[in-house]
């Protein structure tokens, strides 16, 4: 967790702590909640990050010279929504494979539509029939990224999802 989104959470606690203390147990349940999603999201945007940084490694091991570049914090656009997260860029080459992760976190952000907890971007430098727009979904068994093909059929963005991503990107 980035210094910024310790202090965004302290800064819930102590909200939420207020609002107990005066009585508005509707506002305190509300940030309550709020955090706990955002708990759900840093949980579902690291396994993303940590996830696809395992692959990247065990392609260098096999000989491939990748190099990543992490940027946080990073704002991009999504469905005229800002989304305030992460990014990784994997180079190889003049390959470049860019994953950028996120939400919402102010009401001048806009929204997550079709009740994304977050959203995620893997783009491929040259290969932009390959871009796929991924969105963690609350579950029963836990928060998952998803992913929607060319039907909208949805596709769970597991392990095996990116391995054939990062198989793009090394050309295989």
């Amino acid at each position: 967790m980035s210094e910024l989104d310790q202090l965004w959470s302290q800064m819930l606690e102590e909200a939420m702590a207020a609002a107990r203390d005066s009585g508005r147990h509707d506002v305190a349940d509300y940030l309550d909640l709020k955090a706990r999603n955002d708990a759900l999201r840093n949980a579902g945007v690291r396994w993303l990050f940590e996830s696809l940084i395992g692959i990247a490694g065990e392609a260098t091991r096999r000989s491939a010279a990748i190099t990543i570049d992490r940027e946080e914090p990073h704002n991009f656009p999504h469905r005229g929504a800002n989304i305030a997260g992460y990014m990784l860029v994997f180079r190889l080459g003049v390959r470049y494979l860019t994953v950028e992760a996120g939400w919402t976190r102010t009401p001048g952000d806009g929204f997550m539509r079709g009740g994304a907890l977050a959203v995620a971007k893997i783009s491929h430098f040259g290969i932009t029939k390959m871009n796929v727009e991924l969105h963690l979904k609350p579950r029963e068994s836990g928060p998952g990224w998803v992913a929607y093909d060319a039907d909208e059929a949805l596709i769970e963005a597991d392990e095996r999802f990116l391995r054939q991503h990062f198989s793009v990107f090394l050309g295989e």
